[in-house]
């Protein structure tokens, strides 16, 4: 483990795999609750690696540490490339997303330790692959879950492997056993696992997102309405699946639609983890403020992508 405790990153390992840890530096907010910890998983696609996704998608606004976790191996290709109808790949997926839901308790206490923060319930994100093992967490219950932001979750990888075919004109080349391991990961006939869970969701998807289209996060969505107790609320922005440039292996300054979704997590982190540190000069100016929270959200019935660059539509139901 190396870095600042109290100020910079810190880079170490838990169950294995490399992580980056953010310290809470807001200074608008407090934590509220005992939830003190978000952990976030990358992706196939870009950005792939926990330090890209740490630049990408930091969420500097919300007062907790954003701890960044590699998915277990290496994916040989992004999903939305030819590669997800090899066998090689498909079983990287699912091996990745089976691996980071079940080595989560073990990876949580060995983070808990190197930053020193107690046991409690934490926050779970991810990106494409990454969101799809968090969705995985929370449905298995391994640990007690506060609440969970998605962001264009592989709802399910056959799906995404038809579409690859009917663009590239090629089939896949998938084993029996690596089909089952895949149909394994459908998380619409994983759904009513979430029944009393009572775990608040986020969904975000892309517009032009050609991996994960938008009417398969909307379709999730309204499946895990149906089968949770938490409330599931859902935000489409006018972007494709990736949030990165390629290669997406390294930190870079954050693109368009990674600011975006840094908003958007930023905002609902807020709301379910903070408190505003309220100034006076703050007070007032919340008097002639609609809502205090750290972005914009439409409200329910409301479109205001015109405030929220590149939004296509923010739900809040």
């Amino acid at each position: 483990m190396s870095g600042d405790h109290t100020h910079r990153p810190v880079h170490g390992t838990a169950a294995g795999d490399p992580y980056v840890a953010l310290p809470p530096t807001a200074v608008d907010a407090t934590a509220s609750g005992p939830a003190r910890l978000i952990v976030a998983w990358p992706g196939f696609d870009p950005p792939r690696t926990a330090a890209a996704l740490a630049a990408a998608v930091p969420m500097t606004g919300v007062p907790v540490w954003r701890v960044f976790l590699d998915l277990p191996g290496r994916s040989p290709g992004g999903l939305g490339s030819g590669a997800i109808l090899e066998t090689e790949a498909i079983e990287a997926y699912c091996a990745a997303v089976d691996g980071a839901a079940e080595r989560l308790p073990a990876a949580l206490a060995d983070i808990r330790r190197d930053l020193a923060i107690p046991d409690g319930p934490v926050a779970l994100a991810g990106f494409s692959a990454g969101a799809a093992a968090a969705l995985l967490a929370v449905l298995r219950g391994a640990v007690p879950v506060r609440t969970a932001a998605l962001v264009a979750p592989v709802v399910a990888p056959a799906r995404a492997a038809r579409a690859v075919e009917k663009r590239s004109g090629r089939d896949r080349d998938w084993t029996a056993r690596a089909a089952d391991l895949a149909d394994r990961l459908d998380l619409g006939a994983l759904a009513p696992g979430l029944a009393g869970r009572d775990v608040p969701m986020l969904l975000v998807g892309g517009a032009r997102d050609r991996v994960v289209p938008a009417r398969e996060v909307a379709s999730l969505r309204d499946l895990l309405r149906r089968h949770g107790e938490g409330p599931v609320e859902s935000t489409t922005f006018r972007m494709g699946h990736a949030l990165a440039a390629e290669p997406g292996t390294e930190p870079r300054p954050p693109i368009t639609e990674a600011v975006q979704v840094d908003t958007a997590l930023t905002d609902w982190f807020r709301d379910h983890l903070a408190d505003p540190a309220e100034s006076e000069s703050q007070a007032a100016g919340a008097a002639s403020s609609e809502d205090g929270r750290h972005g914009a959200w439409s409200a329910a019935g409301h479109d205001d992508s015109e405030g929220l660059p590149g939004a296509v539509a923010g739900h809040r139901r």
